[in-house]
């Protein structure tokens, strides 16, 4: 009887075994179809990556940031971030009642007042403007002199119309 008991128990050892080599055989199989599958997505990941990097690399291109031979016009000012100086005295244009002094046009809704502001280099910056309704674009010319005043000429103007 006892050796019956334990005829019974390995069969059903073996059949527990078999079971999880199966099963284990199953799993990796699966699991290597998977990894194959996150193999593929961070390439495509890594390809999307080099892609946005050259976009975001080609849309610094022109930025006072990166020019470093326009950043060395203003080495002798001791200024930690010229680019962020001059976009808050332009940005202090805004602050006066009414139109912006640099916008050419008068508000329809409301007041012209500068949002975005792009600095090109060491002589030019381009800026859009709205009144909440209507927008456009500048080209300002600018010189920033010893005394660390700022001052800004209008180069160019545009007003979008709006199309129904």
């Amino acid at each position: 009887m006892k050796s019956r008991i334990y005829l019974y128990l390995f069969i059903f050892a073996a059949l527990i075994a078999l079971y999880l080599a199966v099963s284990g055989n199953k799993r990796a199989s699966g699991n290597e179809g998977r990894i194959q599958e996150l193999q593929s997505n961070v390439e495509d990941l890594r390809d999307s990556l080099q892609a946005s990097q050259l976009k975001v690399l080609d849309m610094q291109y022109f930025s006072l940031e990166n020019n470093d031979d326009a950043l060395a016009y203003y080495d002798h000012l001791n200024l930690d971030d010229p680019s962020r100086y001059i976009s808050d005295k332009l940005l202090e244009t805004n602050e006066r009642r009414g139109d912006n002094p640099l916008i050419p046009y008068e508000g329809m809704e409301s007041d012209f007042k500068l949002n975005k502001i792009k600095i090109l280099n060491h002589k030019w910056i381009v800026v859009d403007f709205s009144d909440g309704k209507y927008w456009g674009e500048l080209l300002l010319g600018y010189e920033l002199k010893d005394d660390l005043s700022v001052d800004f000429t209008l180069k160019d103007h545009l007003l979008y119309t709006r199309s129904n």
